[in-house]
Parts: C-alpha cells; sequence; structure tokens
C-alpha cells in the first residue's frame, strides 16, 4: 500500500471561480426511473466518491447509504465512486461543465481551493458533530468550515526496540522525543551496525507525500510552506535561515547514505530488516505488526527544534455549491457521522477515528489496542498544511524544490526560486482572498 494512500493526489483546480449551473440532484422522482416528480416522490441525492478500487471503504458508504435511505423518504442517496486517480480531474471537469453531485469527498489539503474556486459550500453541519472531530478532520477557509471527515492519518517512526537496545539508542518518547543530534546519531550508529542505509525516509515515493511528509520536519525546524499570518507570501517561511539549515541536514542524509531515494514504496525494507527505522504511516502498521510483532516500536518523530510535527487532514466529505437539496446533504452527513460508522472506517481501513466515541469501538486504536499510539501522536503533533487556495501549487512546487535538493542542488537558491514561484503564483490570483 502507497505512503500516500490516505493523502492523496493533489491536481490544480481551476484559476478562477466558475459558475456553477447545477449540482447533478436529480430532482423530484416518482419511482420509475424516468427522473420526473410527483407527489410523494424522494429527491435523489448524488454523490461521488474517490474510492473506487478500495472495497473495504465502499463497503462501509453503502451500509450508511443503506441504512439512510431505509430510515427517511425523503431522498435517496445514490453513490458514483471513481478511481482516485482520476477524481480531482472528474470534479474540476464537473464544476466547469455545471455538473457536480450534491455530495462530494475531497482530501483535506484541496479544501480551500475549492471553496475559493466556487465548487463547494460551507458545510453548515450541527457543530456538536464538527466540535467533536479531530482538528485535523475538518476542513476550513476563512475560518469558515466546509468539509469533514470521518478519519485522519498519522506518521511514526517505526523501530525494533531489540536494535534500539543492542546498539545502546535511547527509545524516544512523545514527553522526550529525539533531537535532531540524537536522530542523527543513532543513523551513524545503525549504519556502522551493519544497516548500509538505515532510514527508509520514502523518498521513492511521489507527489503529495512529499509535503505531507517533510513539511512538517520543516515547521519543527521552525520554517514553513508559507506565512500563516498572512497567506500572502512563502519568503522568510521556505527560504529563511532555519528553512535552509533543516534543508542542508535533509541534503546531508542522502550524501552520507543515511537514507536513499532507491527503496521501494511501502514498508518491506523495514520489515524485512533491511533498514533499521522506518519513516511510514499508520496504512503500513498491520504489516508491520505482522513482520515484527511485539518488537515493534511505533515512536514519534524527532524534534528539530520547535517540536516535532505530523501532517494531518485526510479524505473529507462537503457539498456543493450549487446543490438544490443542500438540507438533505446536510441531514445524509449529519446521519453518517454515527460512532459505529466511524469505527468502522477506521477498522477497515486502518486510519485513525475522528472521534474519542468511535475511538472506543474501533478494535485497534482504543485505550491498550495496538494503534492507540498513532492517536496520541495525531492529538498531540499533527499539523494542516496550510489552509490556503494556494496550496496545489506550494505542494507541487515544495516536492520539485525538495527532490532537487536531495539531489545536490544548492539549498539556498534552490529555496529562494521556490519562493518565487509561490509568491507570483499567489499575486497573480489577488492573494486567494486574504
Amino acid at each position: 500500500m502507497s505512503r500516500k494512500s490516505f493523502t492523496g493526489m493533489l491536481v490544480i483546480a481551476a484559476a478562477s471561480a466558475t459558475a456553477l449551473a447545477a449540482c447533478g440532484q436529480a430532482g423530484q422522482s416518482d419511482g420509475s426511473g424516468d427522473g420526473g416528480g410527483g407527489d410523494g416522490g424522494t429527491t435523489e441525492l448524488t454523490m461521488w466518491t474517490h474510492s473506487a478500487g478500495n472495497p473495504a471503504e465502499l463497503e462501509v458508504y453503502e451500509q450508511i447509504i443503506s441504512d439512510f435511505n431505509e430510515s427517511q423518504d425523503e431522498y435517496e442517496v445514490v453513490m458514483e465512486s471513481f478511481p482516485q486517480g482520476a477524481y480531482n480531474d472528474a470534479v474540476v471537469a464537473g464544476a466547469a461543465a455545471g455538473d457536480l453531485p450534491c455530495l462530494l469527498d475531497m482530501d483535506g489539503p484541496i479544501v480551500p481551493n475549492w471553496a475559493w474556486a466556487g465548487y463547494i459550500q460551507p458545510l453548515g453541519l450541527d457543530t456538536a458533530i464538527t466540535d467533536a472531530l479531530l482538528p485535523t478532520a475538518v476542513g476550513r477557509y476563512q475560518d469558515e468550515i466546509y468539509s469533514a471527515g470521518y478519519w485522519d492519518a498519522a506518521l511514526s517512526v517505526f523501530a525494533r526496540q531489540s536494535v534500539l537496545e543492542e546498539n545502546g539508542i535511547r527509545v524516544p518518547t512523545v514527553d522526550e522525543p529525539w533531537t535532531r543530534d540524537e536522530f542523527d546519531a543513532a543513523l551513524v550508529t545503525l549504519q556502522g551496525a551493519g544497516y548500509a542505509t538505515p532510514l527508509d525516509i520514502g523518498a521513492e515515493d511521489t507527489g503529495e507525500w512529499w509535503p505531507y511528509a517533510y513539511s512538517p520536519m520543516l515547521q519543527s525546524a521552525g520554517g514553513d510552506l508559507i506565512d500563516r499570518d498572512s497567506f500572502l507570501t512563502a519568503d522568510g517561511a521556505l527560504n529563511g535561515p532555519e528553512a535552509v539549515e533543516f534543508f542542508e541536514w535533509f541534503q546531508s542524509l542522502f550524501e552520507r547514505g543515511l537514507a536513499s531515494d532507491a527503496g521501494t514504496i511501502g514498508n518491506e525494507e523495514f520489515n524485512n530488516d533491511e533498514v533499521a527505522l522506518s519513516y511510514t504511516g499508520v496504512w503500513n502498521a498491520m504489516g508491520s505488526l505482522d513482520a515484527v510483532g511485539d518488537d515493534l516500536l511505533i515512536l514519534p518523530p524527532p524534534d528539530f527544534g520547535e517540536g516535532p510535527k505530523i501532517g494531518g487532514a485526510s479524505w473529507q466529505w462537503g457539498i456543493s455549491a450549487d446543490c438544490s437539496a443542500a438540507d438533505g446533504a446536510r441531514e445524509y452527513l449529519e446521519f453518517s457521522f454515527q460512532p459505529e460508522y466511524i469505527a468502522q472506517f477506521a477498522d477497515r481501513q486502518v486510519v485513525i477515528p475522528a472521534t474519542a466515541e468511535a475511538e472506543e469501538l474501533s478494535e485497534m486504536f482504543g485505550e491498550g489496542d495496538p494503534l492507540q499510539p498513532f492517536v496520541e501522536l495525531s492529538q498531540e503533533f499533527a499539523l494542516e498544511r496550510p489552509p490556503t487556495p494556494a496550496y496545489p501549487v506550494i505542494s507541487s512546487v515544495f516536492e520539485r524544490a525538495a527532490k532537487d535538493i536531495m539531489n545536490g542542488a544548492d539549498v539556498q537558491s534552490t529555496l529562494d526560486q521556490a519562493v518565487t514561484e509561490i509568491d507570483t503564483n499567489i499575486e497573480s490570483n489577488d492573494g486567494y482572498g486574504f
């Protein structure tokens, strides 16, 4: 399973807001299949999801939809699923054609862009629901809630307790994580102990994995992808002294052979004891538990100076801007956030349940369960990617710059060029509403 399975692949949405003419909501149906109106008929709520190819996720949606449709006679939810790789393109095309469904899911970081572009409307769910969710499971633009999700994902450093003990390496904790110097020294020690490349950092992956995985390290070091006070520039955040120092260290990992981009996507190198440490996500945890058993440690990420950080926000649900049955869409979403459904999503997909009640109902994430450490990591360290419509551009620019640095490019000039590209995009779009 790919490291990016639960973070998604972003595409750049349209550069200006689109006037949406219709939402794919089929109006009143008399049950004859012609879509016509009739007394006593139900309103069809069309729903798009990126989950084609993920039967475990689709099975839960099918159960929710069946339960909701049977629970009342005013609305009927009809789902259409798309392959994840084609999904965002389908939404952008649907928006341009005025043919979006009422209900659609979206990767958390794309929410501000789609809100700014006019694809989706403020969510308007009962605040008792959104207040109970993990903060990173709620999507916002300009302090307005536009989406909400049933789960999140979290990153960790996987290790074998026996390997750390044999090499005299301290086991870090949430309260006392490794410092950067400790982490670096541990990697050097493990390389000397026979691990040719001691750290699998996932650099062979592409796309959204790069900002999801590595920008939290940058933020832990005191840098960022953008100035979060104004959201109008990346200058000083992405190319300041803290960012330069971090990326010089990042580059050195590859120069010294402590990390590599020659591995395979997933966690097989760690499971096979070919690497000592793996920077990976909750979605790979069950495979590593099967391979390593009780020797597996699920560790916090290092503290690069400003406290550990990990990426947050996964797939969430929203309502299209011109959905003519928005009240029905909200009724369905409120129905869907029942704890038992959230717990099913968590256990079947190996993702973190977004509410405490669902956490306790789950088989893997409750108190004392094997994957409970991920809940603590998410609660303590998760940081959303910048909630700005510029994020798709930021994501793409960051990936290219970080890869260039990995391959030996000059750090300062590479980051300066990335800032220029990001700031030019923001200026050309009049600040994206900020």
